[in-house]
Order: structure tokens, then C-alpha cells, then sequence
């Protein structure tokens, strides 16, 4: 009854059922109503504010003390968004960083790879920019199937970035394996660039609509969240495929000219005692 009246004395709880004990007496529940809807951000304040401050002076030298837990629906949604976020940071580098070392080992070049990482970071950090105008905003909600602006669901950036990162990585080998082929050959950067462009272009392009006409219709469906997704997804495939892939990455890679194909010295030299010598063809 201490805890539910501190409770009820909070700023921004509407109300607080009386406590409800167990058969065995060994539990009570009561159940306290926020002034704000289950998304706003008061309501996080709220919870933050009651598991911190309310319950523990209202228990402090009882026998409840540290025995009385705010849960819930919005306490949960809560604990699972701040765990995302905690957590988020880690699912970036991991993936980032893997990526970086597969694609050295591909094309042996740390610049290509360096410059492969920024780019698939601007195409998803551009997609969650639509998803929040969109979404949170309300820019075209209602054209796009959602009635109202809501926060983006608390998943769905940590499902979608490594989805599109793996994505974006696959054009982004497809493009940069031409270029070193080419180059390899004996071009020079810039010819190189420009037919690795036109020999990938329609491959990529097609790959990369059949996608997002695959995700974009997701908005076809009733799950507001699962459309968040969908949406997010076809955003960044159009703007990884057509905006970062055709023009952004030949541009960068033009740009940085023969520095595209620098390598540390160590590699150089590991490769260098590994290289074997062509057989000389027999005469007859």
C-alpha cells in the first residue's frame, strides 16, 4: 500500500489500482496508468523515474526493500528498446568489420574497402532517414499505409542493417571485382571504372528491382511494423543501386585515382614470396 500510494503520487501516473495480493500472500500486483500513450517519450521517463527514485525510497529500510519490480507492457518495450540501443553500436562494428575483411581479401585493396563501408553506411543511414520521415513524421504516411505518424518499431533498424549492409556489399562486389579485372588488364583507373560500370550496371540494376519490388510490397500487408521494415528495405536498395552504386562509388573511386589499389607493405611482400612464375610454354 506504501509503494502503490508513492506511486500514485508521481507526477505523470494517472491513477494506481489497490494492490491485489496472492492466494498465498506471498505477492501483491497493482497496476499504475501513465498520463502519456505507451510510445511517448514521458512514459520512458516515467518508468526510468519510478525504478530509480519512487520504489526504492518508498522501500528503503523495509522488509520490501529491493523485492518490488515495475513491470508490464510498457516497462518491457521499454527494457527492450534501451537494450537495442546498448547493444546496436556492437551489431555495426561487428558487421562493418567482417565486412572489411572479406572484401580486402578480395580485392586487395584497403582503400576499395574503406570506401565500400562508408558507402553502404550512407545508403542505410539515408533509408532510416526516409523510415523516420515517413513514419515518425508522417510525410506520405497515409499514401504508404500508415495512418497516423508512430515511432519507428524498436527492431526494425537492428533487423534492417544487416540485411541491407549484406546487400549492399553483394553490388558493391559485383561492381569493384569488374573494375579490378580491368585494371588488372593493364587500364588505367578511369577506363577501368567506366567499364566495370558498363559491364555491371544492367546485372546490378536488375538484381536490385526485382528486391525492391519484392519489400515494397510488404506495404500491401496489415502489420504496421512488419511495413515499417518493407519500406525501409526498398529505400535503400533504390538509393544503394542507383544514387551510391552507379554514380557515388565510380565517382569516389575516380577521384582517388591509383590510390584505390594501395595495399600495406607487409601484404606486398607476403604476396610477393608467394607468387609463382607463369611455365614457359615448350618449343617443338
Amino acid at each position: 500500500a506504501a509503494v502503490a500510494d508513492a506511486v500514485r503520487a508521481t507526477p505523470g501516473v494517472a491513477g494506481v489500482q489497490p494492490p491485489r495480493r496472492s492466494p498465498d500472500g506471498q505477492a501483491s500486483v497493482t497496476i499504475a496508468y501513465p498520463r502519456t500513450g505507451a510510445q511517448d517519450e514521458a512514459t520512458q521517463t516515467l518508468v526510468h523515474h519510478l525504478r530509480d527514485k519512487v520504489v526504492p525510497d518508498a522501500t528503503r529500510n523495509t522488509a520490501l526493500a529491493g523485492r518490488v519490480f515495475v513491470g508490464g507492457p510498457n516497462a518491457a518495450s521499454i527494457d527492450f528498446a534501451d537494450n537495442v540501443q546498448s547493444r546496436l553500436p556492437w551489431l555495426v562494428a561487428v558487421v562493418v568489420g567482417l565486412s572489411l575483411l572479406l572484401l580486402v581479401a578480395l580485392v586487395r585493396s584497403v582503400v576499395v574497402a574503406v570506401q565500400a563501408a562508408l558507402m553502404n553506411l550512407l545508403s542505410i543511414a539515408a533509408a532510416y532517414g526516409v523510415l523516420t520521415a515517413v513514419v515518425q513524421w508522417g510525410w506520405a504516411g497515409k499514401v504508404l499505409g500508415f495512418p497516423t505518424s508512430m515511432p519507428v518499431a524498436t527492431w526494425v533498424p537492428m533487423i534492417m542493417f544487416p540485411i541491407l549492409f549484406g546487400l549492399s556489399m553483394d553490388y558493391e562486389v559485383f561492381l569493384v571485382s569488374r573494375i579490378r579485372e580491368n585494371h588488372e588488364l593493364g587500364m588505367p583507373t578511369r577506363q577501368a571504372v567506366a567499364g566495370g560500370v558498363a559491364g555491371t550496371a544492367r546485372v546490378i540494376t536488375a538484381a536490385a528491382a526485382i528486391m525492391m519490388m519484392v519489400f515494397l510490397s510488404v506495404l500491401l500487408g496489415a502489420d504496421v511494423a512488419v511495413k515499417q521494415v518493407g519500406l525501409g528495405m526498398g529505400v535503400a536498395i533504390l538509393i544503394d543501386a542507383t544514387v551510391v552504386r552507379m554514380l557515388l562509388v565510380p565517382a569516389l573511386m575516380e577521384l582517388c585515382g591509383e590510390a584505390n589499389w594501395w595495399v600495406p607493405g607487409f601484404v606486398r611482400r607476403r604476396r610477393a614470396r608467394h607468387a609463382v612464375e607463369p611455365p614457359v610454354p615448350a618449343r617443338h
